[in-house]
């Protein structure tokens, strides 16, 4: 029988699980998975830092796979019709389409009855395979698919389901235009995508700052195209300050993105963002406390604006994947460590101690 990492204790080894293959309900789409990131955010819920955790669970929101059996007619956001064969990924969450975020704000993102493979559904009762730590994915009727006939190799591809969907939503808010300064805190997957989008849009200053243990990161920043890159461990808060408004004309930074969701980044970031600027935060994805800021000196009279940014949509993920399809940007070198599905807990480990940039799990 196919098999699964599951989540049954916090803070303790993923167990070996075999299911049987569900006999799929009406318009659901089995998937036999070939790719299946290993998240910041899958470590946060290992840890059980997550409040929206049930156990036990099949971790895994990020995933490429193969289509082996649809019911009924289904076909991807194209309109193309999905086949057993078809290299497939899709959107992580679904949505009710129904609740006031989706029918009147049109933000599915928002959307409170969302659903996430990985993240909020258990795998207690059938058809289980509802995380990509597993052989096998059983989608929703209502799930977002694209169709890929692009060649790419599914571990490049992966983490656009994820950290590239986060970034291109990151993008639309900030609204980055020709010419515009960006700072980002944390050269990770997000980083690293929102990187590219600014670059795509023209961004003139980039400037991406990074930590003890980022220097591979760090390089593959510059390698991606950012002009400059600072880590924290050979600067003050103070010396970097300095450095960002020395390259912006004394103004600060017209974005400053951050994706580390650590307090101590989150304050110093709001003194780097120019009068009239955006911080945004795709970084904070699970409850981090009170964070200390002058808000009169940093954001009243800068007219700063801070910009949340939770999860993302169809629209996200869509833009995520054509820009890595582009090969405008070295999307290869993100994946540096790959696992066995039996891996899984070491595969996150790698990740908890910032060995990897990315962890994939082929299964």
């Amino acid at each position: 029988m196919p098999k699964a990492m599951v989540l049954e204790e916090f803070n303790k080894p993923l167990v070996e699980i075999e299911y049987p293959l569900p006999r799929l309900g009406r318009g659901e789409i089995l998937v036999k998975l070939e790719a299946s990131g290993v998240c910041g955010s899958d470590v946060h819920m290992w840890r059980g830092k997550d409040p929206r955790t049930p156990l036990p669970l099949i971790l895994g929101h990020e995933g490429v796979g193969r289509v082996v059996e649809v019911d009924g007619d289904k076909r991807d956001i194209y309109g193309q019709p999905l086949g057993p064969g078809d290299l497939v990924i899709w959107d992580r969450g679904v949505t009710c389409n129904s609740c006031y975020y989706c029918a009147v704000k049109k933000e599915p993102s928002l959307c409170v009855n969302r659903k996430v493979y990985g993240i909020n559904i258990s795998c207690k009762d059938a058809p289980h395979f509802r995380g990509c730590y597993a052989e096998y994915l059983v989608l929703f009727e209502d799930t977002k698919v694209l169709k890929i006939t692009e060649e790419v190799a599914p571990e490049i591809l992966v983490a656009a389901s994820c950290s590239g969907a986060t970034s291109a939503h990151t993008h639309q808010l900030c609204g980055i235009t020709e010419g515009d300064s960006v700072v980002i805190q944390g050269p990770g997957p997000v980083g690293l995508f929102a990187l590219a989008f600014a670059l795509d849009s023209g961004a003139g200053i980039t400037v991406v700052i990074g930590a003890q243990g980022d220097e591979k990161r760090l390089k593959l920043a510059e390698d991606f195209g950012a002009t400059h890159t600072l880590n924290v461990s050979d600067t003050t808060v103070e010396e970097r300050h300095q450095f960002v408004m020395d390259h912006t004309g004394g103004h600060g930074a017209d974005v400053v993105i951050d994706t580390t969701g650590s307090p101590r980044a989150l304050a110093e970031g709001v003194r780097l963002a120019a009068k009239g600027g955006t911080y945004a935060l795709p970084g904070v994805a699970v409850p981090i406390g009170q964070v200390p800021i002058s808000f009169y000196e940093d954001v009243a009279v800068k007219n700063l604006r801070i910009q949340g940014v939770w999860v993302s949509d169809t629209r996200h993920l869509y833009q995520a994947v054509r820009l890595v399809l582009s090969g405008r940007y070295p999307f290869d070198r993100l994946v540096t460590h790959k696992f066995d599905l039996k891996d899984a807990t070491q595969a996150m480990e790698t990740m908890e101690r910032k060995e990897a940039i990315k962890a994939v799990l082929r299964p």
